[in-house]
């Protein structure tokens, strides 16, 4: 699995850094410029030049990507603007999950803009916001990143963005930083950030709306991965002692991993057995990673049973929110901690059952090309058991022994 770690720790991110960080990381100037070329015949009227070049940050050498707006868009309906963006990200052939970034990160404006001012999105005015700039920092973010593979086999991280302090300007007057936009972002994905002493907006609302929209976890430190690429994006301020850029690092991550997850625990001593069983299916239907149910003996000798769920972190408070509904719990038990998992991979193969072919889902495990296990998916053999009304027993015999005649990559037999 590959992995992009997204370092805006330092001087923070704004939509213009990042696609910067991204151009030097190795993304292909040349589809910026179609892009650009393509925009404008999508905002028709519209007058822009894109600039590309090697700038020096406080002894750092990084990229700078700068728009010419010399006419921009004049059009101050959010509604109308997304339906501009849309078109620009369908006719520069983005993936669907691209597209999706473009789109998400773009509503994360607008709903921050409509939250701050207390005005419905369709009867929004963002003349600032609404602007060629915008749509290039959207789109052709995730251009690059499409054109990276990014959202095909990778997990994106990020550290804490840098905000900044002081005051900034903007046509609604003298307003503090971080703005209010992007301190609604924030706020509303529960995102830690990080302290510099600079007096300068350091994370603007775009950058925050692609971090939020992009990151699947906020992380101290890296993951544990190799490094293959790194690349720096510029600011356009200098920021005296601080270098104004963020970072993006890309590399694959290690066969056998480390990540971290949170263990959810609850005691309950007066749920029925059929209403456990239902809550295990729909806590792993809500996101759990895993959940087991142990009995135990409690207080006064009685017997109880030990829930616990093994979440993602991203997803734990809406987990003990469920059991705290469903199983009628006063309380839950948290502990983040440290996981090691093994490299993991599905593949699709063709078997034989009884004169049959079906097709089933299977699970191989390693560990430095090692082969750990390798295990068909329960539900295929429960299908092909069910189909032909055959044990279940014998048919993951029957497909185990399938399994090693093909041959599969690193599996011995």
């Amino acid at each position: 699995m590959k992995v992009l770690v997204l370092d805006p720790r330092l001087a923070g991110v704004s939509g213009d850094m990042l696609l910067s960080s991204l151009v030097d990381l190795g993304g292909q100037v040349d589809e910026l410029y179609h892009l650009v070329d393509v925009m404008l015949q999508v905002f028709r009227g519209c007058e822009a030049e894109l600039e590309v070049f090697d700038v020096e940050r406080r002894g750092l050498r990084a990229k700078r990507v700068e728009l010419k707006v010399y006419r921009d868009y004049g059009g101050a309906s959010p509604l109308d603007f997304r339906g501009y963006v849309e078109e620009l990200a369908r006719k520069a052939e983005l993936s669907s999950e691209a597209r999706g970034l473009a789109l998400r990160a773009l509503d994360e404006l607008i709903d921050a803009e409509s939250s701050v001012h207390g005005v419905p999105r369709e009867n929004l005015r963002l003349h600032e916001l609404l602007s060629l700039d915008t749509a290039l920092d959207l789109v052709g973010a995730a251009l690059l990143l499409d054109r990276l593979d990014v959202f095909k086999d990778a997990r994106i991280y990020t550290t804490p963005p840098a905000v900044g302090g002081g005051v900034v300007e903007c046509s609604h007057g003298v307003l503090p930083v971080p703005a209010p936009a992007t301190l609604e972002i924030l706020r509303r994905h529960r995102f830690k950030v990080s302290s510099v002493d600079v007096e300068a907006e350091l994370t603007t609302p775009t950058g925050a709306a692609l971090l939020v929209s992009l990151a699947e976890e906020v992380v101290d430190v890296y993951p544990p991965m190799t490094i293959e690429r790194v690349g720096y994006g510029a600011g356009r301020r200098d920021l005296g002692s601080t270098p104004n850029v963020m970072r993006v690092v890309y590399g694959s991550r290690h066969e056998a991993s480390g990540d971290r997850v949170v263990v959810l625990e609850t005691n309950v001593d007066d749920v029925p057995g059929e209403l456990l069983g239902y809550l295990v299916d729909k806590l792993l239907r809500s996101g759990a990673l895993d959940v087991a149910i142990i009995p135990a003996v409690g207080k006064k000798s009685r017997p109880i049973s030990i829930v616990r769920v093994v979440s993602d972190p991203a997803t734990c408070m809406s987990i003990a929110e469920l059991l705290m509904e469903e199983a009628g719990t006063l309380g839950v038990r948290l502990l983040e901690t440290p996981r090691i998992t093994a490299e993991r991979e599905v593949k699709e193969v063709d078997v034989e059952v009884c004169g049959r072919r079906f097709k089933v889902s299977i699970k191989v495990s390693r560990v430095k090309g090692k082969v750990l296990n390798v295990k068909a998916e329960y539900e295929d053999l429960k299908r092909i058991s069910e189909e032909l009304g055959m044990p279940l027993r014998r048919v993951a015999k029957i497909v185990d022994e399938a399994v090693k005649r093909l041959g599969l990559k690193g599996v011995d037999g």
